[in-house]
């Protein structure tokens, strides 16, 4: 190898098939979303949801700062702060982790570990649920419930999901509405503990599930009446179950370290 290629080393790492890169935070360069972008290209790059930029914090066991995959920046991951949780578990040994998000102080409590499989279940915090908001599209009007998960969604409720969801969430995004854009979820409820859901994120499009999404999806439902604590939110890449207790929301799903590597800047 040529000596005078600089690296940085990554590791990736997968919740319910949302992917992320943990990186230290150090060795950021100062365009950090430029080389987020790069980093992130599935063809050009490791390929990868966003990046969990990691630092050190005097309160809690690591501070993160989430950049999407097109270099935007994201108050907070689910599933990232999940990754994150993995990956602090295997660096010090413990199983009630601290992670300050852009969003606050998220604790990850560790509920089962096989080989590089991990299962936490995290205080999100609480849900601030709005009423049903109606938005003008190309097709006419769609209703759904804005939710606030410390990041801005929109819970849409469908009989099932129509084979061009992806450009019907990509309209609702684009909505002059939210002025700090929204993530986008698209929900089938089948009973009263489960339902399927559909993820659009800000920055990144459609993924294969979402952690904060999914809180949003069964908050949203158990709102409206149409489902109970707990609620098993069923997705492309797996399950995760959201209970709330009083007013807090609790996510609870697995994470799974996949590779170590290092990354050629220059």
């Amino acid at each position: 190898m040529n000596s005078g290629v600089r690296t940085i080393p990554f590791v990736k790492a997968s919740a319910c098939g949302n992917d992320f890169l943990l990186i230290d935070g150090a060795l950021a360069p100062a365009d950090i979303a430029a080389f987020t972008r790069r980093i992130c290209d599935r063809h050009d790059g490791v390929g990868a949801d966003g990046v969990e930029w990691m630092v050190p914090h005097f309160t809690a066991d690591v501070e993160v700062r989430l950049i999407n995959a097109d270099g935007s920046s994201a108050e907070i991951s689910g599933n990232g702060t999940r990754c994150v949780a993995a990956y602090v578990c295997v660096q010090l040994g413990k199983e009630r982790i601290s992670i300050l998000t852009g969003a606050g102080m998220k604790i990850c409590t560790l509920t089962a570990r096989r080989d590089s499989e991990y299962e936490f279940e995290i205080e999100m915090g609480e849900a601030v649920v709005e009423n049903e908001l109606a938005l003008k599209v190309g097709a006419g009007e769609v209703r759904g419930i804005p939710v606030s998960m410390g990041n801005p969604h929109y819970v849409t409720f469908v009989p099932e999901f129509a084979a061009d969801w992806q450009a019907h969430a990509a309209e609702i995004q684009r909505n002059p509405h939210f002025q700090q854009g929204v993530n986008v979820e698209f929900v089938a409820v089948d009973s009263k503990h489960d339902v399927r859901a559909r993820f659009f994120e800000r920055g990144v499009g459609e993924t294969q599930s979402s952690g904060t999404g999914s809180c949003a999806s069964a908050v949203a439902a158990m709102a409206t009446g149409r489902a109970m604590s707990p609620v098993k939110v069923h997705a492309p890449g797996g399950t995760q179950t959201v209970r709330t207790n009083g007013n807090k929301v609790f996510l609870r799903g697995p994470a799974r370290l996949v590779c170590r590597g290092e990354f050629f800047v220059s």
